[in-house]
This record gives C-alpha cells, structure tokens and sequence, in this order.
C-alpha cells in the first residue's frame, strides 16, 4: 500500500490514505481514488475521473484521457468508475463529451481484459466483461451481466441487453435483445445466451418462456415490433418483458432480429 516514490500525484488529486499507486503512475490534478484502490504501476488517470472503492488498474492503461472524438472542444466532462472492477493491461477509458451528456459511466464488478477501449459518452452496466482488444464505441449502453468476446466491436449509439452475450470477433452494428446470442463477423441475433441464464441461476420456466418467446420473435407474423408486442401479452415472465421494454424504449439504431 502507499505511493511509491516514482508516482506523480498532481496537486488538487484525491488520493484514499487505503489506496495504492505503483511505480511510474500518473494522477492527474482532477482525479480521486476511493478506498483501497490499487494503480499497479506505469497506469495514468487523467480528467474528471473516479475511481470507486477495491478497483485494480493494471499496468500501461490509459484512464481518463480525452475523447477521440474529433467534435471534442476541451469542455469539461466525467469518467466515472464503480467499485471492485479488474483494468487489465493497456486498457483505454475516455471521459465523456457535451453532446453526449458529459459523462462516461463504468458500474461494478467489471472485468475489462486487456487492450480493450471504452468510448466517450458510454454507459456499462455491473458485472460487464470486455474481452481481449473488443472496442465499445461512443454513447453505447451495455446493460448489466454482458459479455463482449475479444476482438468485437459495438458501434456508436447502440445499446445491448441485459444478460446478452456477443462472440468474438463479431460487428455490432444495431441493439441486442437482452439474453441474446449474437455471432457471425457481421453480427447477427443467433439464438439466445442460454449458458449465461442458467450459470445466473434463472428458472427452468422462464427460460422456457424466452425460447418459446424467442421463437414467436424469430417466426410469428407481422413486423418485429408487432410480434414482440404480442410477446408481452401471451407470457408471463419477467424475463420476456425485459426484452419488450427494450425493444419498446427509445433507440438511435434498428434491432438485430433473428436469423
């Protein structure tokens, strides 16, 4: 525990007497590290950035740095992150922007493997993983208990469920249903995240519900939103009106839909 002695803390930077800075880390002058924190060394955190309590930054990550948004003007803006996540290797996080509500926000329990980047304006949810080099792009909302593989990437503006899991090496270019399952380079809705429902713990009957659910969305007639609206009436799970208030909520992208 403690400062190491080639540590620089800027002036004006909020350090817990509990928190760890290793060697050759930088924190910046508008920075503040919660309660047991630990930089592992050659980490730099810059901004308005928050750093929440029992969060580890592994070596050569990049928190907290400007946008790589070329409509960024230096207005001030936020990067907040929850408690107990894990900041792998040469991880970026960047702060928010004005057109985006200035604010980047990373919630709890998060595992963030190595060299994968989290844009400006982004909101993620508790118990993310971000797999080895995948990119979540500018003013994504990545919902609770997802998984992103290694090497994907989420294009700007979409959201992504609650429970859904995306494959490696997969572009997504339109929101994800929660629990789905998308694959393919060009990602598509390819079932739904069936392992992650039952290592959660959910019960045989909704998982039931979603398959069948799933089904009506995949193969019902009428238009997408037709069939999901009709989803909310003929099951009653809890599960299966997450994934219509997604649907029905508002949105700057289309639907992946299934195959």
């Amino acid at each position: 525990m403690g400062i190491h002695p080639s540590a620089i803390i800027e002036d004006g930077a909020r350090v817990d007497p509990s928190a760890s800075v290793g060697p050759f880390c930088i924190v910046g002058p508008h920075v503040a590290l919660g309660p047991e924190v630990e930089l592992k060394s050659h980490v730099v955190v810059q901004g308005r950035t928050t750093i929440g309590e029992g969060t580890i930054v592994f070596p050569f990550s990049v928190i907290g740095e400007i946008p790589q948004d070329l409509k960024f003007k230096g207005e001030d803006s936020k990067l907040e992150i929850g408690a107990r996540n894990r900041i792998r290797e040469h991880v970026t996080m960047n702060t928010g922007t004005e057109g985006g509500g200035g604010l980047t926000k990373i919630g709890d329990d998060g595992l963030f493997m190595a060299g994968c980047h989290i844009a400006h304006d982004a909101m993620i949810g508790d118990r993310v993983i971000i797999v080895n080099s995948a990119a979540i792009a500018g003013h994504c909302v990545i919902e609770d208990d997802v998984i992103v593989g290694g090497l994907s990437g989420v294009h700007q503006w979409v959201r992504v469920g609650r429970g859904a899991i995306i494959g490696a090496v997969t572009m997504v270019t339109n929101d994800v249903i929660p629990y789905g399952l998308v694959q393919a380079p060009r990602g598509e809705l390819d079932g739904l995240n069936l392992v992650g429902l039952k290592r959660s713990g959910v019960k045989r009957p909704d998982i039931t519900a979603l398959r069948a659910a799933f089904q009506m969305m995949a193969q019902g007639d009428g238009t997408f939103h037709e069939r999901v609206d009709r989803m909310g009436q003929e099951f009653d799970s809890d599960y299966v009106r997450q994934i219509v208030d997604f649907v029905s909520a508002s949105s700057d992208r289309s639907f992946l839909t299934p195959r």
